[in-house]
């Protein structure tokens, strides 16, 4: 990720950070500094540093030779046409990083304000194979139930790793949701994300969702808005085929982040998982949110049938198709409706993804591998 934010700051002259809150944006930005002449960090959180943009035009003048890195840019959105105006007028690559907690309103201010001035990456919690690189012999397991956020992975045990995730959830839904104009109670916040956890995995039915909460179903959907540009979901669109076929056309629903998805469903620990009808769907969370995060610039969808066949994830890359399936089971089998939508979707490679140590194939086309193997694997083939 680091080379990544690096060569945009050397192509445009701002690059926006956007993640979700305590992913490691700040933390980032600080390694980055570290190779940096003259940094200047302010955070628009605290009033010190809000007060040093009081006239935003004059300290981006006398530090002109800076790179500025603006935290929580969202809190102060009327900094953007000061920085289109100040951009316009200097235009030296990497003078500006930006670093927000995205919602729809921040990417919107940001790509209309300063379209063709601006680079966008999005940061997500820990990845699967981060964990691995920068921690030897770290235990899947505990990734997989406390999520890849650093504090909540890091903690000394799970139970300080729950205390951390719940602070959170209550942070999110009682400070950070207002903040950026919401006015959504805490408690049905809450409970709407408590069932997005229930439904992880699952298609998307709003009116189904809103009959559960005594809200309508345009109201889902603006929740779901919310949460998604939040970066606390992710939709996933159903396969677009031009053949006529009857596939299903609602999305599917899930909760990025597995730790946050075991705290909304008071799962504690790896065992308590285990014996929880969500396993399966847990264990697909995590298997698309470390592909779709790892491969961001991919197209991704998934594949169902009217008559039941299906694929989990599908990935498109120019002319490359890779369809992959996830098993939350050591010996994973596939079914006929495995094969029936891989020879309808024509893939180059199919991959079955289970938490199993090593790869071995099922197929001259198919080949059974575990998250860090099949991380390692798409990045030879996309």
């Amino acid at each position: 990720m680091e080379s990544v934010i690096s060569k945009r700051l050397r192509i445009f002259p701002a690059v926006l950070i956007a993640g979700s809150r305590q992913c490691g944006k700040s933390t980032l930005a600080k390694m980055l500094a570290q190779g940096m002449d003259d940094f200047i960090y302010l955070d628009l959180q605290h009033m010190a540093d809000v007060n040093k943009l009081t006239e935003p035009a004059l300290f981006f003048e006398a530090n002109s030779d800076s790179v500025i890195c603006l935290d929580e840019i969202q809190a102060v959105p009327h900094l953007f046409s000061a920085l289109r105006s100040e951009i316009d007028r200097n235009r030296r690559p990497g003078r500006f990083m930006l670093l927000g907690s995205a919602s729809q309103e921040l990417i919107q201010r940001s790509s209309e304000s300063l379209a063709g001035r601006i680079g966008i990456v999005e940061l997500s919690p820990f990845s699967i194979d981060e964990v691995t690189r920068h921690h030897a012999g770290a235990d899947l397991h505990v990734y997989w139930n406390r999520g890849g956020y650093p504090e909540s992975l890091l903690a000394g045990d799970d139970e300080s790793s729950s205390l951390w995730r719940e602070d959170f959830i209550k942070t999110y839904v009682q400070r950070d949701i207002p903040q950026l104009g919401f006015q959504i109670p805490a408690l049905q916040i809450r409970r709407f994300m408590t069932l997005c956890a229930h439904l992880s995995g699952q298609l998307l039915n709003t009116s189904k969702m809103g009959e559960s909460l005594g809200i309508t179903h345009t109201t889902v959907r603006r929740y779901i808005d919310l949460l998604e540009q939040t970066f606390l979901i992710r939709t996933l669109p159903p396969f677009e085929s031009n053949e006529k076929k009857r596939l299903i056309k609602s999305p599917k629903l899930y909760v990025r982040d597995t730790g946050i998805l075991h705290q909304l469903l008071q799962i504690r620990d790896y065992n308590s998982l285990l014996g929880n009808p969500v396993f399966g769907a847990s264990w697909e969370s995590l298997a698309v949110e470390n592909i779709c995060s790892v491969f961001s610039d991919c197209r991704f969808s998934f594949y169902r049938s009217a008559a039941g066949d299906e694929l989990d994830l599908i990935m498109q890359k120019a002319d490359t198709t890779i369809a992959i399936e996830c098993k939350a089971s050591v010996a994973p089998q596939v079914a006929k409706g495995f094969w029936r939508a891989t020879e309808f979707v024509k893939p180059q490679k199919s991959f079955v993804v289970a938490p199993v140590k090593g790869s071995y194939p099922i197929d001259e086309k198919v080949e059974v591998c575990g998250l860090n193997e099949l991380l390692t694997k798409l990045s030879a083939l996309i």
